[in-house]
């Protein structure tokens, strides 16, 4: 089925760059698994997130959708038309494993009644490989941070391979056999339907789980599922440059998958505190300098924060209040490309509210002076 990422975000398509970024941060803290979320919901988000944040990913999406208007661009299999979204399809005659037609996850659902009647694989994937556990975690760092790049530790409590059974279910000693229900295959063959449609899906096996094996004794430590819960630090590696709401992808670190299923991914998005001496738009850094009324007449040589340290600033003579002066390739390390951006400094002049006789008597002649 095509997913419309704009209301999966809840954004319009005009949307703009920050907005879909708010509308995302706002549904990930929602749908965040470890704060009782949806775990499917926060991975659809994310997935949306990640189209519409690239300007490449986005405009070819706006071109072609998720899924089914991408093959049709390719010259798909014709004759299937008028079935844009077959998930609709089923959810209107309730066909699926158990009679959900919400179930396609965790195998029976309309792709494996379409593989039942066409043969082989709709899904291109086995029924083990379909459960593996994607888990996300929030990580927040600073502005510095994100400039220098950082190794941030994490705590986890997930579920690890079993150390007793090494996975496998069995009790050390115990012998695995190959499961009597699916002959080893992992699947079985389900028959539905009434009158006129008749249909027939692969699930997974309720007997192994889809392993295709069955020990003679289950693991006295999983109860045989292969699997237990741990708690354990993990180090990930932000890079340098990094942008607030973005999210770093680890194959594998996901929980692992019960009854030998491959692990899932870990989703860590991170979160950067704003800073109170600078903002940021992109690459770049802006930076408001106020100087005095001298300062800005004569011109002057300020030290100036950057997040590399300080540096020496020119302002020219006469500068007028508003103008920006850039600092180039001293703003953000660049991600996608060599480089970094700049800083904006923002010249602002303070006037004075209270002078003293004699100044105002200078300011006097100065006027006079400039008039002339």
């Amino acid at each position: 089925m095509s997913k419309d990422y704009y209301k999966i975000l809840d954004v319009l398509k005009t949307a703009s760059p920050d907005e879909i970024k708010r509308a995302y941060r706002r549904l990930a803290q929602q749908h965040h698994p470890d704060k009782g979320g949806d775990q499917e919901k926060f991975k659809e988000v994310n997935e949306a997130y990640q189209v519409l944040s690239d300007p490449q990913k986005k405009s070819q999406y706006d071109r072609f959708g998720s899924t089914f208007e991408q093959a049709q661009a390719r010259g798909g299999a014709p004759g299937f038309e008028g079935f844009r979204d077959f998930s609709s399809f089923a959810e209107a005659f309730n066909f699926g494993q158990g009679g959900n037609s919400n179930n396609n996850r965790n195998g029976g659902g309309f792709e494996d009644i379409f593989e039942g009647i066409f043969g082989g694989s709709g899904r291109g994937r086995s029924a083990r490989s379909s459960r593996r556990q994607n888990i996300g975690v929030d990580v927040e760092i600073s502005l510095e941070d994100a400039f220098r790049g950082m190794d941030k530790e994490i705590n986890l409590r997930r579920a690890v391979v079993c150390d007793r059974c090494s996975g496998n279910g069995a009790e050390p000693g115990s012998k695995l056999k190959t499961c009597p229900t699916c002959k080893g295959a992992g699947q079985v063959e389900q028959r539905s339907g009434n009158g006129f449609f008749n249909f027939s899906q692969v699930v997974i096996c309720p007997a192994c789980h889809g392993s295709g094996k069955k020990p003679d004794k289950a693991c006295s430590k999983c109860g045989g599922e292969g699997r237990i819960k741990e708690s354990k630090s993990l180090r990930v590696k932000i890079p340098a440059g990094i942008s607030d709401g973005q999210v770093i992808s680890l194959a594998g670190q996901g929980e692992a998958g019960p009854y030998g299923a491959p692990a899932g991914d870990l989703y860590v998005t991170v979160h950067v505190r704003p800073d109170p001496r600078f903002s940021r738009e992109g690459d770049d850094l802006f930076y408001n300098l106020q100087i005095s009324f001298s300062q800005a007449a004569l011109g002057d040589k300020i030290e100036v924060p950057t997040l590399a340290g300080w540096v020496k600033l020119k302002i020219p003579e006469g500068v007028e209040s508003g103008t920006n002066i850039q600092l180039e390739g001293r703003g953000m390390p660049r991600l996608q490309r060599r480089g970094a951006g700049d800083m904006i400094v923002k010249v602002k002049i303070k006037t004075p509210k209270h002078l003293s006789k004699k100044a105002k008597e200078l300011l006097e002649g100065l006027r006079r002076e400039i008039e002339q």
